[in-house]
């Protein structure tokens, strides 16, 4: 499967899950006010959110040694990032919603999107006295038997000159018809450090300090009926890492330490119809807007296997969304 193909199967895969949210379950969340909205919708796709922040920081080296200057490499990642279990569920706090109260489970634990399917929560509208089913979870580990989400990335990396190496990755606007619009844009910089420390740089290793960013963008049409429903999701991604490596042969063992900062935002634009029964229907405008941080520290440990200009390799990140990486690529000079 090329890069391209890769990239966007799990990219219409977001575009399925915005769709999901905003046409169906987040239907069940949008009863009352946009405050309620924002607040319950937030707790209930968060997770997601932040699996794909830490995915969009995996995948940028398998060593810590730059390429000769000139020397290029083209890799091909596929991330599994693991979903804790504590992710099941969100806490729902009643002091903080408005016109809606949680009626069941009375300890305010209800499934996330990862969560069970049943039971669902109870919500009552205060004003009008009506109750209503929450959404129940999707259950992956249950109906997919994995409880990681697939994050793909292909990337080019370019060798500079004084131990620099250029890292690109780059997706143009595509237009996927009815399931909306993509693009994506990521640039790092790997550098040698090990050439300023006197006593160290005659040393039998490589130690480089990274620096990585990305960003992806997605807009999709959610009724094609009401075209100005759309489902916004952006998410921006930044990693800052220490790696080092030994290559024996043709195998390189590899490791890093950092730390990931990264932002998610879902927003659901346009103007909904709420059933508000036994009074008439009212409408909310721009229901849903939020962003999720995913940050904090990761430890990565990995190995690499070189065949004349082909690689493959694997590695694994212990941080707060544990992740898989495995890849291929083809890397000269």
């Amino acid at each position: 499967m090329n890069h391209r193909r890769l990239i966007l199967t799990t990219f219409c895969a977001i575009v399925s899950l915005t769709t999901l949210l905003a046409q169906g379950d987040i239907d069940q969340l949008i009863k009352g006010s946009a405050q309620d909205a924002n607040y319950l919708a937030q707790g209930y796709v968060s997770p997601i959110l932040k699996a794909f922040g830490y995915g969009l920081n995996q995948g940028w080296n398998n060593t810590a040694k730059p390429h000769k200057v000139g020397g290029v490499d083209l890799t091909i990642n596929v991330s599994a990032v693991y979903f804790p279990t504590a992710d099941r569920f969100y806490q729902v706090d009643n002091s903080k919603l408005n016109r809606l109260t949680l009626v069941s489970p009375t300890n305010g634990q209800v499934p996330t999107i990862l969560g069970p399917e049943t039971p669902t929560p109870t919500y009552q509208d205060k004003i009008t006295g009506s109750t209503f089913s929450g959404p129940g979870g999707i259950d992956p580990k249950e109906n997919f038997k994995v409880n990681a989400m697939p994050v793909p990335m292909a990337q080019l990396g370019i060798g500079l000159p004084k131990g620099f190496d250029l890292k690109l990755r780059y997706l143009p606007k595509l237009d996927l018809g009815d399931q909306g619009k993509i693009n994506m844009f990521g640039i790092g910089i790997l550098h040698d450090v090990k050439q300023y420390i006197p006593g160290v740089k005659e040393l039998p290793f490589d130690l480089s300090g990274f620096v990585g960013f990305t960003k992806m963008k997605l807009d999709a049409s959610l009724d094609n009926t009401a075209p100005d429903q759309q489902a916004i999701f952006e998410s921006s991604a930044t990693t800052i890492q220490g790696l080092i490596s030994k290559k024996i042969a043709v195998l390189t063992v590899y490791g890093g330490v950092g730390y990931n900062i990264a932002k998610t935002k879902l927003a659901l634009k346009g103007t909904y119809s709420i059933d508000n029964s036994p009074l008439p229907p009212t409408t909310l405008k721009d229901p849903v807007n939020f962003d999720v941080s995913s940050s904090g520290p990761r430890v990565t440990a990995g190995m690499r296997l070189k065949l004349a200009v082909f690689t493959f390799h694997g590695d694994y990140t212990i941080q707060k969304y544990k992740t898989l990486t495995v890849g291929f690529g083809i890397s000269v000079r």
